[in-house]
């Protein structure tokens, strides 16, 4: 018996020393599975999803310090498609390994005979420009009437010829179909402060004091009929697809479209909001398409905001983002009442959302240095 309890105390030294080397070497490998708050400016990114409508520098000049690539994207919108267009391509010829660009086409004279022919002719220069994609903006479907006055959604045949046109010299379109869920409910119904105060400020925009528009599901069922019929058509779904209210009802659509992914521009309150209620489910569902999702922010330069004001507008707001994907951090945010936890979500998993994904589906960001 004296033998045995000396053979063990002899061990119990050597058998502590090897749990202890054990669960340095667990912590060591949690440590390199995920990110910290400090690797940020340490990583490659890309914000997918901005609008750079200027010739100042400040935007591109923080997103080097920060280790962005930019996707600058063209909209059928004020101040019109070729003063963007101008911008974007000065600022894609000045940092062409910082600035890329999507461009667009106009919906003037679409019920002229000659449009789409026109259109395919104007996109087709714009290539040649540079443009590595196509933003196809919501005034289809919330705007644009025919020569009847109905409302032209995108799944008209008009579209078909375009829509191949695109399809057969690989680019890739950016879908920006509808509007987030809340606009169409009642304001108390409504999940962000965001949009309530937006809509209270713009009741114009506001559908649900508009029925005679089309409805929530009416935008999204004709962005699903056009996806059947186009394939082949490399699509990415502006803002979530304005599916941000329920990865659910997301990954209804991934699961159906393999052609789809969406970016994430402007809707992430909405993620981290759905935390609150179920943060494993939206954990999960990052993880399980992983490969379809893809970082942006909607961020604007367009004069308006000092350098320095630009500066810290952006790097704020991607410091922000980084630290929910990437920390299990409890946040608060200004879009809706409550705290939240980060997704801390694995080095893979955020590599793929930051960057890999925008290489993957647009193919014309990867020749841009990392």
């Amino acid at each position: 018996m004296k033998f045995c309890r000396k053979f063990i105390c002899c061990l119990l030294p050597g058998f502590l020393l090897i749990l202890q080397c054990c669960s340095s070497f667990q912590n060591r490998r949690s440590e390199a599975s995920f990110y910290a708050l400090d690797d940020f400016t340490l990583v490659p990114k890309i914000d997918a999803h901005v609008h750079i409508r200027t010739l100042d520098t400040a935007f591109i000049s923080q997103a080097g310090e920060d280790q962005f690539r930019l996707l600058s994207i063209v909209v059928d919108e004020a101040p019109g498609i070729d003063v963007q267009q101008q911008f974007a391509i000065s600022q894609n010829h000045k940092f062409p390994e910082r600035v890329a660009f999507a461009t667009t086409f106009s919906l003037q004279n679409f019920n002229s005979d000659h449009w789409a022919q026109q259109t395919t002719k104007t996109l087709q220069q714009s290539f040649n420009n540079g443009a590595i994609a196509v933003k196809i903006y919501k005034n289809i479907g919330m705007e644009l009437k025919d020569q009847s006055g109905n409302m032209v959604m995108i799944d008209d045949p008009k579209f078909k010829p375009v829509l191949a046109f695109i399809a057969q010299a690989h680019i890739p379109v950016v879908g920006h179909f509808g509007e987030p869920r809340n606009c169409w409910l009642p304001m108390e119904q409504m999940t962000m402060n965001t949009d309530k105060r937006y809509y209270t400020r713009h009741p114009e925009f506001y559908m649900y004091l508009h029925p005679e528009y089309p409805s929530y599901n009416d935008q999204l069922n004709a962005r699903d009929r056009m996806l059947e019929q186009n394939p082949n058509l490399r699509f990415i779904g502006a803002h979530l697809g304005s599916m941000e209210w329920n990865t659910d009802e997301l990954a209804k659509r991934l699961d159906r479209f393999p052609n789809m992914a969406v970016d994430m521009a402007a809707r992430i309150s909405h993620l981290q909001f759905q935390t609150m209620q179920d943060w494993q489910k939206v954990h999960d569902f990052f993880i399980q398409y992983q490969d379809r999702l893809i970082y942006g922010t909607d961020r604007i330069a367009d004069g308006t905001k000092t350098p320095e004001e630009m500066k810290n507008f952006v790097h704020d707001a991607w410091l922000n983002d980084w630290k929910f994907f990437c920390t299990g951090d409890t946040m608060r945010s200004g879009s809706f009442e409550g705290l939240f936890k980060g997704l801390q979500l694995p080095k893979t998993v955020a590599d793929k959302i930051y960057f890999k994904n925008a290489e993957a589906w647009f193919p014309g960001m990867k020749k841009m240095k990392r």
